[in-house]
């Protein structure tokens, strides 16, 4: 840069030294100062007029540069251009190879404007969705995957659970559609599509065979619970068979429980909603739990209660019994004697919320993503003399499902665990205990 300063100071003084010459000779000064600093302006005009028409018309400078602050100039703007013509091979690269990648995912990948038309789709969309682009690009998604629980699904809002559907164009596959809001202010969308056929069919068929299998065995086992229990009170039976014939009971109840269970899973499966729901005493409920939660203790556990006694909950009253007795009553099962129980009810600015928490032994952190699985226990040996079946939590995260709630669990060795029930906002209500009026919260 001093150089090319020094250059342009040079070529500066040698014209204003010829001027000073031809005033000194006796020239007049209004030609000698536009004489002499002609040659200086010349360059100068000649070099911007360059300069302009090459990045005009978009020509890559190249060497030769004139020398001088227009050669810096010259150099600067190159170096610009050939990190701008790098970036940009990096760009399509990038975007070659993306597409590249997006187009050999076998899931149908679909992205969405801010008015929910089809921006973008991979060739999986054509058969998994129906979408071909660029055809259908600006088409309307839902005009294009028609089904009436996907337009409910986008208005809602809601994308935390995927969407099961059988397209219309196709009724012999299942879909699993996620959706993404992404870009500015996230009104952009990006729906992945999974063919999830296999997946859906095997779970029919575990789903029947298990509902199937229950029915059956539900019978014998009453009939066999049926005999068994008079026989151990009976002054014939000899104080012997007492034992083994109280055994036999006992194991049948359990598995009479665990068929219970296992029929009310398939029913939950059935569908995705309860059929009928309705404004449930969520307080009175508790209420009534919390004393077959004391029967189940006998005293050996300390109960605490935080129920806000006016808030109801909007859903199917069966189902959230089930789920709120098999929080609290694994409370009592898997905490030693002595713990402490908290229960609560209550509204927050998300909704309304339940909360089971104890401080008994806690869960490790491995266990915790597993915990609804059927038949998983964090210890077997405990869970089966608690007289657990293994099935209450997977019980729990249905009926949560089915009411647009989620089960959240924290849990830390030897403080304890919280299991939260935590329902959307509009579910829940209010309700006037004096006048027996009620309000939507």
């Amino acid at each position: 840069m001093q150089s090319a300063l020094l250059f342009e100071l040079s070529f500066l003084l040698v014209p204003m030294a010829i001027g000073i010459g031809l005033w000194l000779s006796g020239v007049s000064p209004a030609w000698v100062w536009p004489l002499a600093l002609l040659p200086y302006l010349a360059r100068n005009f000649y070099h911007m007029l360059r300069l302009a028409i090459l990045i005009r018309r978009h020509h890559r400078l190249i060497p030769p540069f004139p020398r001088g602050v227009w050669g810096d100039l010259y150099r600067s703007i190159a170096r610009y251009q050939q990190r701008g013509r790098k970036s940009r091979k990096r760009q399509i690269r990038f975007s070659r190879r993306f597409r590249e990648a997006a187009n050999a995912v076998p899931d149908a990948l679909v992205i969405l404007d801010k008015q929910l038309r089809v921006d973008w789709a991979n060739p999986a969309a054509a058969r998994l969705m129906n979408i071909h682009w660029p055809e259908d690009d600006e088409r309307p998604f839902t005009e294009l995957l028609t089904n009436q629980d996907l337009e409910h699904f986008i208005e809602a809002g809601d994308y935390m659970r995927p969407l099961d559907i059988a397209p219309a164009h196709n009724r012999a596959i299942m879909l699993s559609l996620r959706i993404t809001p992404f870009g500015e202010r996230k009104k952009q969308r990006l729906v992945v599509g999974r063919d999830i056929t296999k997946i859906y069919h095997l779970n029919m068929i575990r789903r029947d065979f298990v509902a199937n299998a229950s029915h059956e065995l539900r019978t014998p086992l009453t009939v066999i619970a049926g005999f068994l229990e008079p026989l151990i009170d009976a002054p014939i039976t000899p104080d012997s068979h007492r034992r083994p014939l109280s055994l036999m009971f006992h194991q049948t109840e359990r598995m009479r429980s665990i068929i219970e269970d296992l029929l009310t899973l398939s029913r939950l499966e059935m569908q995705d909603s309860p059929e009928a729901q309705a404004p449930v005493d969520v307080p009175d409920e508790l209420h009534l739990i919390l004393q077959e939660a004391q029967a189940l203790s006998n005293g050996q556990h300390q109960f605490e209660t935080r129920i806000e006694d006016d808030l109801l909950l909007v859903g199917h009253r069966p189902e959230l019994r089930s789920a709120f007795s098999n929080l609290i009553f694994n409370a009592v099962r898997h905490t030693p004697p002595g713990s402490r129980i908290a229960i609560g009810w209550r509204h927050d600015v998300e909704g309304a919320l339940f909360t089971v928490e104890d401080n008994g032994p806690g869960i490790a952190q491995e266990h915790l993503p597993r915990l609804t699985e059927r038949f998983y226990r964090v210890d077997c040996a405990r869970s089966r003399d608690s007289g657990g079946t293994g099935l209450g939590l997977a019980i729990v995260k249905h009926v949560l499902n089915r009411h647009d709630a989620r089960l959240l669990v924290s849990s830390e060795v030897g403080k304890g665990s919280r299991f939260s029930c935590r329902f959307p906002s509009g579910r829940d209500m209010r309700i006037d205990r004096s006048d027996g009026g009620g309000k939507t919260s």
